[in-house]
């Protein structure tokens, strides 16, 4: 029992720690704010494919990276909670594996706008926000993410443990 809980620990704070550099690779690159976002951390939304340890994984490296890049509280908030239900979601989806990225894709698409229009003024119209948000998340989700996926799920056992279900 408590090796299944350091394990799970583990994998949490290694995917948030992950989250959190990529975050700041993106940003120091100018890729990871504004209207056309693709952070590469966004990649590792697919993680709950995996392991059930993503889900507060990756809302903590959302979190933290939203805090530690200096982002609004609107930003650190909702940006960070549409993290946590994308992951709820692709946890639950995690038996169709071509479905995980877009809970990540749908929720940061439809959350984020509303974020840059009321968190930063961004002066633009909503629904070519949605589109731009959602054009970077299906760069950084379902393209980078699902690279990522396909080339974990061949060593998933070695990295994830053989308690692995799909």
């Amino acid at each position: 029992m408590r090796n299944k809980n350091v394990t799970y620990l583990t994998h949490g704070a290694m995917i948030a720690a992950l989250y959190v550099v990529l975050t700041y690779l993106a940003n120091m690159l100018g890729l990871a704010s504004g209207a056309i976002q693709v952070r590469l951390s966004e990649a590792l939304t697919i993680m709950p494919y995996f392991t059930p340890a993503a889900i507060p994984g990756l809302f903590a490296g959302c979190l933290l990276s939203n805090i530690l890049t200096g982002c609004c509280l609107i930003d650190i908030v909702f940006g960070s909670l549409a993290t946590l239900v994308a992951a709820f979601v692709s946890y639950g989806l995690r038996k169709h594996k071509w479905l995980v990225a877009i809970p990540p894709i749908v929720a940061n698409a439809l959350v984020v706008p509303f974020v840059l229009i009321y968190g930063y003024g961004v002066n633009s119209p909503v629904g070519y926000l949605i589109a731009t948000v959602g054009a970077g998340e299906v760069l950084s989700c379902g393209v980078i993410g699902m690279i990522l996926l396909l080339s974990l799920d061949k060593v998933k056992g070695s990295i994830f443990g053989a308690r692995v279900k799909q």
